[in-house]
């Protein structure tokens, strides 16, 4: 971020650097640590860069920063930093505190909290533990440019003060002594020097830039360079002062307006002034006139009463009409309160009940997983079973031949009695022994051949796996080297695609009627301390939350989903969580007890609420990673590994233990590492590569297969023959072999019975070898029924599961609806009572003060009349001669009385 101080009258001619400025360079790469940042400055005439030519003008430099001290700020505990009079660098590892001296520098110009983007008041910026923080800036106050300098001397101290209440603000001199605490006199400062801490040309902070960088718009772009020029603010004065000269305008036409009744007026007192002179008439006729006015009066009050009565009737019967619209919007309060109330009771028993279905799922999938476990295990006793069944029948074959030999022995005991058939008898085996022997010969070269035959195909089919397995990396790598280019030019991408791009622009639309902007893609809010080593295990990890966006309220959730329907992005997930929510602060004995890192320890924000998430649903803080395979597997089924929800390897291996169940999952060939690499060219690099070795060796191996097709065909004449010369052989076999049965049978006719002693016996263990046989085909089958039945067990369980999750599918969306119709409750529940308000405010400002205003006007009037008919009796008695004379004789009281009212009735009419 660069930060510009312009005095009075900038200039912009780089040759002369006639600005100065604060420099901050950082290092994307850092990873966050304890220490401090480490911080140096420079200046150009040091470097040697931008040196203006000989006799150039050098600037006073009024309006420079000279020293910046901060106490208890943010992460800074007392620091202090003397900038040079141009260019300073400031470089440090993330969290060490950088930004925190850019906002420090906005803070004591007078910014607002929200305005800096840090924090939402000021008492956050104070640190950890502390009651106050304070910035202190020294600014030069030298030359021409000079601010009050007999006031302030050559350097102006502004320093800040915060604490949990509020804040305070003070400019000292040079000295240190107090000048000015006003926020006028501050803002005067400011304007003298034209600071203008907003203006992203003086202050581009991380957040601005961005928010720059990533906007396509043309129009935030103009807007941005129309604030960065000073446009937006000439153009704000402009409206100001055309605004000032319309209202002076119309202040002036209204006097002129209001001049013309007064000289009206003044010819009217002009024009009665010239009749003056008809005053002795006209004060005959006024007398005349009097004494019918006040009767006049009287009657004109009484007409006035009743206006007033009748006036006041009405307003009385409005009365029972507000109340009653005042009832009905409270009945309708109530009714939307108690819906509101019902509707609250089902969220919270949908939320029970989705609850109770993840138990559910979870208790199905380890279901399934001891399911598939026993039928592995049955299917491991059948082999053992199917095994000892193979090892009895060679039992029972051993001993038919041993009772073949005994009938032989039998048979050359008695040859001596027909030695002719005996020697006929050998000389035809010597012959079926030949041609078995070449039986067997041909059988060896047709089964070598077959065997050969079988190892080519195989050969040819474990070729054509390779070069289709190559041929799917090939595409895997070139598909990451498309994802890892567009990366590069935008990491954004990574996590979602063109449709977050389009995502974000829609946010950006609508950004103000959000009350927190939305944090996301969340994988592009964080960074690996060593993306190369653990990007495959975090990937594996925490990969299904890193498209995901977050809100910090229910109706921000909406919004962004109304977006996402903009931008077409279908499957967009969002999660919501308290961005006011501090960074989690885990326990030690809550984290597991092994020197390995975790997940959470390896990865790296500037927002606290992207790790909460993590934390909160993804278990962060409990994945381990390992490097090598069997240090994993000692970490996750290890007895004294506590607090260990998974572990994971380098290369990618999950592993973890619920309850009694070990499991050990491969690496999934949908893991994307190049999402968190470290450097996006290195990883294209190891791409291409890889591509190229991978086609030098499909290449290769297409070759071997076209050999070994060339060689399979030739096989396949060879392997013909044998098969012909093998059966020619095996029909002479069996052609003798029938006639030495001939032979046997006739030497059985004339033999001696056999010995049945030795061959009982050996009957007897052929047939308890055939019953244990018998017996171990029964235990064979029940093993295949058992794992039939496991097999089926395992297909239920998975129905269920998928049951499970399409019946909470709708569960879920019935909540989502129930939430939305609750909202919808609030919000006419709101305008009923803003209605209420409404009516109990007219009823309040209007209705009864209507009337007691008309009650006031009706005594006033009660009043008026009893003065006016004092008047009247006053005119007619005192100045009627007639009446006076009357009025001294009670006698005539009657009389009066009737020339009153007759007179009465003269003025009516």
């Amino acid at each position: 971020a660069i930060i510009t101080h312009p005095s009075q009258k900038p200039h912009f001619r780089f040759s002369s650097l006639e600005t100065s400025a604060l420099l901050l360079v950082f290092s994307a790469r850092a990873s966050p640590s304890d220490e401090q940042a480490r911080y140096f400055h420079t200046t150009m005439e040091e470097s040697g860069g931008f040196s203006g030519p000989a006799g150039t003008h050098t600037p006073s430099g009024a309006g420079t920063i000279k020293r910046i001290r901060l106490e208890n700020f943010m992460c800074h505990s007392n620091l202090q930093i003397e900038l040079g009079p141009r260019v300073n660098f400031i470089t440090g590892q993330n969290g060490s505190g950088k930004s925190a001296i850019l906002t420090a520098i906005c803070v004591a110009f007078g910014s607002r909290a929200k305005g800096t983007q840090r924090a939402s008041t000021l008492k956050d910026f104070i640190k950890t533990g502390c009651s106050h923080a304070t910035v202190e800036v020294v600014i030069k106050n030298e030359g021409h440019d000079a601010f009050k300098h007999d006031i302030y001397g050559n350097s102006i101290i502004l320093e800040r003060r915060i604490n949990q209440t509020g804040g305070s603000m003070t400019l000292k001199d040079h000295r240190g002594r107090k000048v000015a605490g006003r926020k006028d006199d501050l803002q005067e400062l400011i304007d003298h020097f034209n600071i203008d801490v907003e203006n992203p040309c003086v202050v581009m902070s991380q957040d601005k830039s961005r928010e720059f960088l990533h906007s396509g718009n043309k129009k935030d772009k103009f807007k941005f360079f129309f604030k960065a020029t000073l446009l937006q603010q000439v153009n704000d004065t402009l409206q100001r002062n055309t605004e000032g000269l319309r209202s002076v305008s119309a202040a002036v036409e209204e006097d002129e307006a209001s001049i013309k009744p007064v000289e009206k007026e003044l010819a009217e007192l002009q024009r009665k002034i010239s009749n003056m002179e008809h005053l002795e008439e006209i004060s005959q006729e006024v007398e005349v006139l009097t004494k019918k006015l006040a009767w006049a009066w009287v009657y004109d009050v009484d007409k006035q009463k009743q206006e007033h009565i009748a006036m006041m009737e009405k307003l009385k019967q409005r009365v029972p009409a507000c109340q009653k619209k005042i009832d009905e919007e409270l009945a309708k309060m109530e009714s939307l309160e108690e819906k509101s109330s019902k509707k609250k009771g089902q969220i919270a028993r949908l939320m029970d009940k989705t609850l109770e279905v993840k138990s559910k799922q979870q208790e199905f999938k380890d279901s399934i997983s001891m399911a598939t476990k026993e039928k592995v295990e049955l299917q491991e006793k059948r082999k053992r079973a199917t095994k000892q069944i193979d090892d009895k029948e060679k039992q029972v074959k051993e001993l038919e031949r041993q009772i073949e030999e005994i009938n032989d022995q039998h048979l050359r005991n008695t040859q001596a009695e027909n030695s002719e058939m005996e020697e006929k008898v050998k000389e035809l085996k010597r012959a079926i022994d030949d041609a078995n022997d070449s039986f067997l010969r041909l059988e060896n070269e047709e089964r070598g051949t077959t065997d050969y035959v079988d190892k080519i195909q195989g050969e040819i089919s474990e070729i054509a796996k390779q070069i289709a397995d190559n041929e799917r990396k090939e595409k895997n790598h070139r598909s990451a080297i498309n994802d890892l280019q567009k990366n590069r030019k935008n990491k954004v991408t990574a996590f979602g695609g063109d449709r977050v791009l389009r995502l974000l622009r829609a946010i950006e639309n609508h950004r103000h009627q959000f009350k927190r902007p939305p944090i996301g893609p969340i994988g592009a809010n964080i960074a690996l301390a060593n993306a190369d080593r653990w990007a495959l295990a975090v990937e594996y990890a925490l990969g299904k939350l890193f498209n995901a966006f977050i809100v910090t309220n229910h109706s921000d959730s909406l919004l962004l989903k109304k977006c996402a329907r903009e931008a077409n992005y279908g499957d967009l997930k969002i999660y919501i969580y308290d961005f006011e929510r501090p960074r989690l602060n885990i326990p030690s004995d809550k984290l597991p007890t092994t020197h390995h890192p975790t997940v959470l320890s390896v990865i790296q924000s500037s927002y606290d609420t992207v790790l909460n998430v993590l934390i909160d649903l993804g278990n962060a803080e409990r994945q381990v990673l390992v490097k090598d395979y069997d240090t994993a597997k000692e970490v996750a089924f290890g007895q004294r590994t506590r607090n260990v929800h998974e572990v994971y390897t380098s290369d990618g291996y999950k592993m973890f233990c619920r309850e009694s169940v070990e499991t050990v999952l491969p690496p999934s060939k949908w893991l994307r590492a190049n999402r968190l690499c470290g450097s996006f060219d290195d990883q294209i690099s190891d791409h291409e590569q890889q591509v190229h070795v991978l086609a030098k060796e499909t290449e290769h191996l297409r070759r071997k297969k076209w050999d070994s097709e060339g060689t399979l065909r030739s096989l396949g004449e060879t392997l013909r023959l044998a098969k012909k010369k093998r059966s020619d052989a095996e029909r002479k076999v069996a052609s003798m072999e029938l006639e030495l049965q001939d032979l046997e049978r006739s030497i059985d006719n004339a033999s001696m019975s056999l010995p049945t002693s030795t061959l009982d016996e050996l009957r007897e263990e052929i047939s308890r070898i055939e019953e244990d046989i018998k017996h171990k085909q029964d235990t064979l089958e029940t093993l295949e029924v058992g794992i039939e039945k496991a097999e089926e067990k395992v297909t239920a369980l998975k129905m269920s599961f998928q049951s499970l999750c399409d019946s909470a599918k709708q569960d879920f969306e019935t909540l989502e609806d129930a939430e939305t119709e609750l909202m919808k409750i609030e919000t006419d529940r709101k305008s009923a009572e803003t209605q209420k308000a409404y009516y109990e405010r007219i009823m309040a400002t209007k209705v009864l003060v209507d009337i007691e205003s008309a009650k006031e006007k009706h005594s006033k009037l009660e009043d008026e009349r009893k003065v006016n008919f004092q008047m009247s009796y006053y005119h007619i008695t005192l100045r009627s001669p007639k009446l006076v004379f009357l009025s001294e004789q009670p006698s005539n009281v009657l009389a009066l009385i009737f020339l009153v009212f007759n007179s009465i009735i003269f003025l009516f009419a």
